[in-house]
Formats: structure tokens, sequence, C-alpha cells
């Protein structure tokens, strides 16, 4: 397939999502010990995102059935980019795990829109490809990103990782107003066909 603009937005957007669902696993030790809480205590950051993405993606999703497409993609990553900065800035447990749980309520409604507006960018033969196109992003966010995150976490300090997440987000509302076309919402929204929630960064795209 050609390199399509809109497509390696939403892969960056997906690429982020990834990061910074799974960064924080392994950083527990830093966390934990920069805030003075047990391990088993800053696993709770983790919940608190699964949690969240269970809430936020059949609420975000029925909630913003009319909203114009690229529109709510920029604003999901607008979401998740005030969620790192929320997480960056946190000087204490309490206020790290709201910033995770803030963070989360993108996750579910981002894959799902996402994944209907990659299919619209191509020919319907290739609707599949790009959807895995975008998901690509949360592949390369498991095998390169996570390790990177994990590793600048130990030698910056664990706000490091969540200050880079926060600029790829930065980044992703740029790209996605940049490289998507105006796409109107629906004329008959119907959000409960948008996806099926299929586990944790796992969507199954459903067309009318």
């Amino acid at each position: 397939m050609k390199l399509n603009p809109g497509l390696l937005a939403l892969a960056v957007g997906a690429f982020g999502i990834g990061v910074t669902e799974f960064a924080p696993m392994g950083l527990l030790p830093v966390i934990a010990t920069d805030l003075g809480v047990s391990i088993p205590t800053a696993g709770l950051l983790i919940s608190a995102y699964a949690l969240g993405v269970m809430v936020g993606a059949p609420l975000m999703t029925l909630t913003t059935g009319r909203v114009p497409r690229r529109a709510l993609l920029i604003a999901l990553a607008g979401i998740f980019t005030a969620g790192n900065l929320l997480a960056a800035v946190s000087d204490g447990y309490a206020m790290l795990l709201a910033a995770r749980v803030l963070t989360s309520f993108n996750h579910g409604a981002f894959f799902g829109v996402g994944s209907i507006v990659a299919a619209s960018l191509v020919p319907p033969q290739r609707a599949a490809s790009a959807v895995a196109a975008m998901f690509m992003g949360l592949t390369i966010a498991n095998v390169v990103g996570v390790p990177l995150a994990t590793w600048a976490g130990e030698h910056l300090g664990w706000r490091a990782s969540f200050w880079g997440i926060a600029a790829l987000g930065v980044m992703t509302m740029a790209a996605l107003r940049l490289t998507l076309p105006a796409l109107p919402a629906p004329a008959e929204a119907m959000p409960w066909r948008s996806f099926a929630c299929c586990g944790a960064g796992r969507f199954s795209v459903r067309w009318p």
C-alpha cells in the first residue's frame, strides 16, 4: 500500500496510546520509590488505566456520535495529551492515579473511530490493510516505544517518560489536523456499531 499521510498520523496516535498504556509497567519500582508507596500500590496505576478504558470506551463513543470524525480524533488526542501532562507534573500518588484514568478515556474511542476513518481513506478492497496499518503503531509501541520509555524513565526520571509521551500527543494532534480530510459525523449516528471491544488495545471494526 502506498504511504498514506492520514494513516501515518493515525499510526502515530496508536503508537502513543500503546506506550502510555504499557510503559508504567517497567517503571513501577522507580515510581513507587519516588512517591513513597509500595510496588503493589503503584501497580494500581495499571489497573486504573484498564478500568478507565472499560468505562471510557462506551461512554465516549455513545456521547460523541454526532461529532465530526477529524475533530473527534483531535479532541481524543487532546485528552491523551492532557492526561500525560498531568502525569508528568504529578507530585503525589493520587494525582498520578487521576492522570492515568483521564488518559485512558481516549483509548477505546480513538481505536474505534480511528479504524473507521482509516478504512475510509482507501478504496474498499484495501480497508482491512488500512486498519492494520493504523494498528501497526500499537505493535511498534510494544516492541520499541515501551522499552525506550522504560529506559528514559530509569535514567532521566519517570516523569521524563510522560513528558515524552505528551509530546507524542501534540504531534498526533498536529498530524491529524494536517493530513485528514474534513470528515463529517454519520448522518444517522449509530455508535454501538463503531467498535466491539475485544480486549485491551484490540478492537474489531463493524460497518453498518
